[in-house]
């Protein structure tokens, strides 16, 4: 039983999506999708399952009929009982941890056991694997040993379509997420001080997001200061915060699943000059595409307009990656807004509205959720747009 009043996904929207996978199978002539997950990117299995692996690897098996089965290695048999929406879970070798244990005692099932639970027979199979790039070769080989006749079909497209367009649940879960991640924003520019670390504001962080209710942080926290934050993805560091610095914060909280990241920069101090010019420009672009959103457009005419935008304001050589990249279970999920996008935008696709600009000593980046509409886009985190500039 769920508490009263917390944000969650319920169990029959489980159910609805092994029913709308097994309808794209259909369409596309594959008897079975698998979808494989870890525990950096767990997104596919638990879209599915609500099983998010630790150490180990898992995947799901959907039936064009619309069976479903969990597959995991061998010590996670009671943890995935326990937590897993699929009542069929199956404990197969191919899923181990990456210290590689031979398990000499365990009699483990196999892809052919977990096939034959959901009623697929035959040997010429069309089996569609997704989560391609995190599918280890231990598993893919497990497959392909498993039914060497079969032919295996790249799937990602399949996730990209079902988790594209979100329900209002899952918009339920970012928008709490995002309402957590912007207490922690908060309180660390509350308590920051110059000779303080970078890992000690995460510790902050960290500590308002579980006081909050967050299962966990979206992504690692961070908080980077002056050389650092030209990283567009890095970590955070025992670098001690001087006077004068910017630091840029991108905090997070997970819910259910569902990752919700804000970021933006602040400063030790007053920003001058063409410090100042860079990073207000970075806010100048985000807010040039919050104003370009909206369904039916493009994905493609935004990102060549965006980097038109950085061209004719002189900021070429700052321009890192598009403006826009889809979020939810993951901060950052498919699709991607770029120049070679070939989609157009649909109400209720999320995205993070996320500009990067890098300068030759520093980089800030202007980050926050929104969700499609037919008129433009509803923000789902808390506006930002202030620089703070903290006096000391």
């Amino acid at each position: 039983m769920e508490e009263k009043g917390k944000v969650y996904i319920p169990d029959y929207e489980y159910e609805e999506r092994v029913a709308r996978a097994a309808e794209i199978l259909k369409r596309e002539g594959m008897d079975v999708l698998i979808v494989n997950s870890n525990e950096a990117d767990y997104a596919n299995a638990r879209y599915f399952s609500g099983f998010w692996p630790l150490f180990e690897r898992c995947g799901v098996a959907i039936s064009s009929s619309g069976k479903a089965a969990l597959m995991v290695g061998p010590e996670s048999r009671h943890f995935a009982a326990d937590r897993s929406r699929i009542d069929k879970i199956f404990v197969l070798k191919e899923y181990r941890e990456g210290a590689d244990p031979s398990y000499p005692e365990l009699k483990a099932d196999t892809y052919q056991d977990v096939f034959n639970a959901l009623g697929i027979r035959g040997k010429k199979l069309k089996i569609g694997v997704a989560s391609y790039l995190d599918t280890s070769v231990i598993i893919m080989e497990g497959i392909k040993d498993a039914f060497p006749e079969a032919e295996i079909i790249r799937a990602d497209h399949i996730m990209v379509e079902l988790r594209s367009i979100k329900t209002i649940h899952e918009l339920n879960c970012l928008k709490e997420g995002y309402r957590i991640a912007e207490l922690a924003t908060q309180q660390v520019i509350k308590e920051i001080q110059p000779g303080m670390t970078e890992l000690q504001m995460v510790g902050v962080a960290e500590r308002v997001v579980y006081e909050n209710g967050a299962e966990y942080e979206g992504l690692p926290m961070y908080v980077f200061s002056e050389a650092s934050t030209r990283h567009a993805i890095s970590r955070s560091s025992y670098r001690r915060f001087q006077k004068g610095d910017i630091v840029q914060l991108n905090l997070s909280a997970k819910i259910d699943g569902y990752s919700a990241a804000i970021g933006y920069p602040i400063v030790l101090g007053k920003l001058e000059g063409k410090r100042r010019e860079t990073v207000m420009f970075g806010l100048e672009a985000h807010n040039w595409t919050q104003r370009q959103v909206k369904a039916g457009i493009a994905a493609s005419e935004i990102a060549d307009n965006f980097y038109k935008y950085y061209v004719e304001n002189g900021y070429k050589d700052n321009f890192v990656y598009g403006p826009l990249h889809g979020t939810g279970m993951i901060e950052v999920e498919a699709p991607w807004v770029e120049t070679n996008s070939d989609y157009k935008l649909q109400t209720n696709m999320t995205f993070q509205i996320d500009t990067f600009i890098s300068a030759e000593n520093f980089g800030v980046r202007w980050e926050k959720g929104i969700a499609v509409t037919q008129e433009g886009c509803d923000v789902l985190s808390p506006e930002i747009g202030k620089l703070y500039e903290l006096e000391f």
